[in-house]
């Protein structure tokens, strides 16, 4: 159950500090399960996050784990 609370506060990031909409999260954590690939390479190889955003990702994801 952690693990979801987790995911839910990093999909909440997303949206509300990178506007990647909730449609968007769903379609990269489906291709996550399919792929097996970190989800911030994903958002940005499918151009939902620019390379600054990208970094914004890593240093959250830094400060939580």
């Amino acid at each position: 159950m952690e693990f979801k609370f987790e995911v839910t506060e990093f999909s909440r990031f997303l949206q509300e500090e990178l506007t990647v909409s909730s449609t968007e999260v769903a379609f990269v954590m489906q291709k996550q399960e399919e792929l097996k690939a970190p989800i911030p390479m994903l958002l940005w190889q499918y151009g939902l996050v620019s390379q600054s955003g990208l970094d914004r990702i890593f240093d959250w994801l830094e400060t939580r784990y």
